[in-house]
């Protein structure tokens, strides 16, 4: 079930996966390395939140079996031609949509802070856990608190390309709330340009508190700072955790 406006309209996700790639690039080791018993197994791993495709396409490069979902039908059309590979593509919102069973549930670039309330967040968490197969994995970043509370003061940016450029204005409404307004330029194959503005709500996350609700559902968890050696941003945590089983 599609969110009905959803995040990452085309513009912005043409820009995402031609400016913000790094992020994919610098925890794709990390990943790599935890989700060896999977490829061994030939297990089937769902990523959620994949974006443009860009951590599939190294999952898959790697060997794996993916099944790569995503909210933003823009991004996963993106994703598509990124990873070609991938044993296939859906259209996923959680916490409201089924998730199949899989072997490993993946998800960067704290898919999950984009849910629109902590109780949707900790639903989703809850239907990971149960959707995991036993032994299964469990790996994706989330931002904490302390993202927010690293930012309060954080000045506009703007990033720059030949045919892109994005503007983005910052604040932090309430301790648990991270949001980024953005002015979206495109440039148009006759060479005007076009805009489109998107508001991104980020509900922050208290993440000492996920090891116990997945520990309710049979999933040992932890946090940390990374999946591997990456250098994460300020209050961008990591849960790595497995099904009992």
């Amino acid at each position: 079930m599609p969110v009905p406006d959803p995040y990452y309209r085309q513009d912005l996700a043409r820009v995402h996966h031609e400016g913000f790639a790094f992020h994919a690039a610098a925890v794709a080791p990390g990943l790599l390395e935890l989700l060896a018993p999977i490829l061994e197994s030939g297990g089937l791993i769902l990523e959620f939140g994949c974006g443009s495709g860009l951590l599939t396409r190294d999952l898959v490069a790697a060997g794996h079996r993916v099944l790569a979902t995503d909210a933003s039908p823009a991004m996963l059309a993106l994703a598509r031609q990124t990873a070609p590979g991938a044993e296939g593509f859906a259209v996923l919102a959680l916490p409201d949509d089924p998730l199949p069973r899989c072997d490993a549930l993946v998800g960067v670039g704290h898919p999950i802070n984009y849910l629109p309330s902590l109780a949707a967040i900790h639903q989703a968490l809850a239907a990971m856990a149960d959707a995991l197969q036993p032994g299964g994995i469990l790996a994706f970043d989330v931002c904490d608190l302390t993202y927010g509370q690293a930012r309060r003061d954080a000045p506009s940016r703007g990033w720059v390309a030949p045919d892109w450029a994005l503007v983005s204005e910052f604040s932090l409404p309430s301790a648990d709330r991270f949001v980024r307004q953005m002015a979206v330029f495109n440039r148009n194959e006759d060479g005007t340009w076009r805009r489109d503005d998107e508001r991104h709500d980020n509900v922050l996350v208290d993440t000492s508190t996920i090891p116990a609700l997945l520990g309710d559902h049979g999933v040992d968890a932890e946090v940390r700072d990374a999946f591997g050696t990456e250098d994460n941003p300020t209050g961008l945590r990591v849960v790595v955790g497995r099904k009992a089983g």
